[in-house]
C-alpha cells in the first residue's frame, strides 16, 4: 500500500493527517494504524510513530454533506506497546490542524483577517470552531504565532468548543455529584469527575503529598504513584459509565489531572496542574483536557472551584509544566464557546509505504469509530 499523508504539529503534538479516502485500501483501521505507526513496539522502529503518546496520533479527515459543517474529522490514539487504536475520544491539539489543512488544500477559502472554520469531531459529536490568523485574507507567509510548550513559530488558531459539557457521557457531571470518593491504594480519595471536551477525573495535589507551593516537584512525586493513580483512573472510568469494569476501561479516557491552587508567592495562574496521558506525566496539557477543567472551575463544589473561588473571569490561567496555558469562554450565537488559542504548521507531505496486506474493510471500522 501507499498512503498519502500529511505530518503536522498542532499545538504540543504531532499528528499524522489522512483524507478519509486515502484509507480505503481494505485494511482495517484497528489493523492498518498500528502498523503504520510501528506498534507494537516501545520505539515504534519500523513505522511512523514518534514512540511517545503525544507523536502516536492520527486525524482523518471527511468531507461532510452537512452544510453547517466545514470539515468533520476522526481522531486516533494508537497504541505503542500494544497494536490497538482508541477512538474513545478527541485530542484538542491535534484539533488544531484541521482547520489549517483545509486552508492549505483548498478545502476553505481564507475570508478576512481571521478565517471561521467549523470543525466536527466525529469522536464525540462535538462542534469546534476554529479561527486561524488569515491577515489580508491569506495565510502568513512565515508562521510567527508562539504558544509555551513549544520553541518555534506556527499559525495560530483559535478552538472555541461549542458547547462542550457532556459530550461523551451526556452531561458534565456523569456521576451527579460536584465530588465522589474513590479507594486505591488503601487510601479515600476526594475527586471531581466532569465531561466537556473529554472525561476528566480531578484529584487534589494536596493528596498525593505533593508540596503545592512547589510546582517544580510535582513530577518525581507523580512518577512513584503512577499505578494508584491509574487505579484512581480506572475507578472513574467504572462510575463515570465509560466501562463496564476497571479491567475494561481505556488508555486514554478518562483523562486524570492534579491540581493545586497556586502559592500566594507566584503569579500568573489561577491553577496548578498536571495531568496523565496514556499513564504518564504529560509534557504539557491536553488541551481537551483543559476544557473540562475550564468548566470544572466555574461548577461550584467542585474541587477545582474551592481552588478558584467565584471571582473568575472570562479567562483562566492554568499552569503546566511547559507554561501556563489561558482558556476563554464566551457567548456566540446563543451558544456557550469554551476555547484555548494554539498553533500548528505541517511539517512534510509524504505517501508512507506499507509492504503488508491488511485485514478487511477501512470503511467498516471507521464506521465503527464514529458511532
Amino acid at each position: 500500500m501507499k498512503i498519502e499523508a500529511e505530518w503536522m504539529r498542532g499545538g504540543t503534538s504531532k499528528c499524522w493527517v489522512f483524507e478519509a479516502e486515502h484509507l480505503g485500501g481494505g485494511a482495517s483501521l484497528d489493523s492498518l494504524l498500528p502498523r503504520v505507526f510501528g506498534s507494537p513496539d516501545s520505539r515504534q522502529i519500523d513505522g511512523v510513530g514518534g514512540a511517545t503518546s503525544t507523536t502516536s496520533k492520527a486525524v482523518i479527515l471527511h468531507r461532510p454533506d452537512d452544510d453547517d459543517i466545514d470539515v468533520d474529522f476522526t481522531f486516533a490514539q494508537v497504541g505503542i506497546e500494544e497494536a490497538s487504536v482508541d477512538w474513545g475520544s478527541n485530542c484538542g491539539n491535534c484539533s488544531a490542524v484541521v482547520g489549517l489543512y483545509a486552508i492549505e488544500k483548498g478545502w476553505v477559502v481564507p475570508s478576512g483577517d481571521v478565517t471561521r472554520i467549523v470543525t466536527r469531531n466525529t469522536n464525540t459529536g462535538q462542534i469546534i470552531v476554529q479561527r486561524v490568523a488569515t491577515p489580508a485574507g491569506a495565510l502568513p507567509i512565515v508562521p510567527d504565532a508562539k504558544m509555551p510548550g513549544v520553541p518555534f513559530p506556527g499559525y495560530r488558531v483559535g478552538l472555541g468548543f461549542q458547547d462542550p459539557a457532556g459530550k461523551t457521557t451526556g452531561t458534565l457531571l456523569p456521576t451527579g455529584s460536584v465530588t465522589d470518593t474513590i479507594t486505591a491504594g488503601g487510601t479515600r480519595w476526594t475527586v471531581s469527575m466532569v465531561d466537556a471536551g473529554a472525561p476528566v477525573v480531578i484529584v487534589r495535589a494536596e493528596e498525593l503529598g505533593l508540596d503545592a507551593d512547589r510546582y517544580d516537584s510535582w513530577q518525581a512525586g507523580v512518577e512513584l504513584q503512577l499505578d494508584t493513580l491509574d487505579q484512581i483512573r480506572r475507578q472513574a472510568a467504572v462510575r463515570m459509565g465509560l466501562a463496564p469494569t476497571t479491567v475494561q476501561a481505556a488508555r486514554a479516557i478518562p483523562k486524570l489531572a492534579i491540581a493545586a491552587a497556586p502559592s500566594p508567592a507566584e503569579d500568573g495562574s489561577d491553577i496548578n496542574v498536571m495531568m496523565l496521558s496514556m499513564g504518564r506525566p504529560h509534557p504539557a496539557l491536553a488541551i481537551t483536557g483543559s476544557i473540562a477543567l475550564t468548566l470544572a472551575a466555574r461548577t461550584p463544589g467542585t474541587v477545582l472551584h474551592a481552588m478558584t473561588g467565584s471571582g473568575l473571569g472570562a479567562t483562566l490561567k492554568l499552569r503546566t509544566p511547559a507554561g501556563v496555558i489561558e482558556t476563554w469562554t464566551e457567548d456566540h450565537d446563543g451558544a456557550l464557546l469554551v476555547g484555548v488559542d494554539r498553533t500548528a504548521r505541517s511539517i512534510a507531505t509524504t505517501i508512507i509505504h506499507l509492504p503488508e496486506a491488511l485485514g478487511t474493510a477501512a470503511e467498516a471500522s471507521l464506521a465503527g469509530a464514529t458511532q
